[in-house]
């Protein structure tokens, strides 16, 4: 078994097609067809299951498929460093959005000062495309503010943050000192996408409670939300970091929680089977120098009161 197989075994299986992963691969169909074979029997196990002239991947394939990304990443980085004159190492960030809006150009700061020669590409989307990229070999390291729920992800929490309710000055909560929660019944809100670690958790508080509100917003851009409250008289919740300019200058009103419900970490997620390089370790010590947020709580004059 080599590299070659496992490179054959990847387009097979992302293409589905033997013809076209030998096109891809600029090889006769047969050569594609004897390597998958010689996996097979290599493994002594069925990689993919052949009905009505289709490929269908086995199990015994999907789990190949995992390591094959790892494997063959790995070997193709270890071709660019050993090639590269200055071996300059590549990594690959993810960030879920609101970590990638307030945190992560933090992080590529220190870690250019820290280790210049460390080339980075970045992705900033919602936590459960972030997943996806981690387990598809897409990304090497990510920090991300939702659930992961794949048991091949190391996930560390390692940053701590929770989430406000905000509204306009102008908004009848901004002269209210005491707002009991069943107030939200019905409110207008602008909501993260579907996705987000932020609604997700918002979510669940509001079902613990029996709150149901109407959903006037649904934006996956933290700044088109902070309008929507500011603009359109829309109630919303945000990281405590995204707010923390608007609330210094007051176009933004805080309205804090007695409760720690809101409270979350942002994780650290790697593939459980990544080695971790110097890089990787230099981003994650980064990581750590912001573990605490800034302390807002003198400028909330209104309280959120549990039933």
């Amino acid at each position: 078994m080599t590299i070659r197989h496992l490179k054959i075994f990847l387009a097979v299986a992302e293409t589905g097609n033997m013809s076209q992963a030998a096109k891809q691969l600029y090889l006769a169909q047969p050569t594609v067809s004897q390597a998958i074979r010689e996996l097979e029997e290599h493994y002594e196990a069925k990689l993919f299951e052949r009905l009505s002239k289709r490929l269908f991947i086995t199990e015994s394939g999907k789990e190949l498929l995992v390591y094959s990304r790892q494997v063959v990443h790995a070997f193709d980085k270890l071709e660019q460093d050993m090639i590269t004159a200055t071996h300059h190492e590549t990594l690959r960030i993810g960030a879920s959005i609101t970590v990638g809006t307030c945190l992560l150009p933090f992080f590529l700061q220190d870690l250019q000062v820290k280790n210049p020669r460390v080339i980075t590409k970045n992705c900033v989307t919602n936590t459960k495309s972030i997943q996806d990229l981690l387990l598809k070999s897409e990304l090497d390291i990510a920090v991300v503010e939702g659930q992961i729920t794949s048991p091949d992800l190391v996930v560390t929490p390692l940053i701590d943050d929770y989430l406000i309710l905000c509204c306009s000055p102008s908004h009848p909560f901004a002269s209210m000192e005491q707002i009991p929660i069943q107030r939200l019944q019905g409110e207008d809100f602008a909501m993260r996408e579907k996705g987000s670690g932020t609604r997700a958790l918002f979510e669940y508080f509001l079902s613990k409670h029996h709150i149901t509100v109407n959903t006037r917003w649904e934006a996956n851009c933290p700044t088109t939300i902070r309008r929507a409250v500011i603009y359109d008289h829309c109630l919303s919740v945000m990281s405590v970091r995204l707010l923390t300019d608007d609330i210094k200058t007051g176009s933004t009103h805080p309205i804090r929680t007695t409760t720690s419900e809101l409270n979350r970490s942002f994780s650290l997620v790697h593939h459980k089977n990544k080695l971790i390089t110097p890089a990787m370790e230099s981003f994650i010590e980064i990581v750590k120098k912001y573990r605490h947020p800034e302390d807002l709580s003198c400028l909330c004059n209104s309280v959120l009161l549990p039933e």
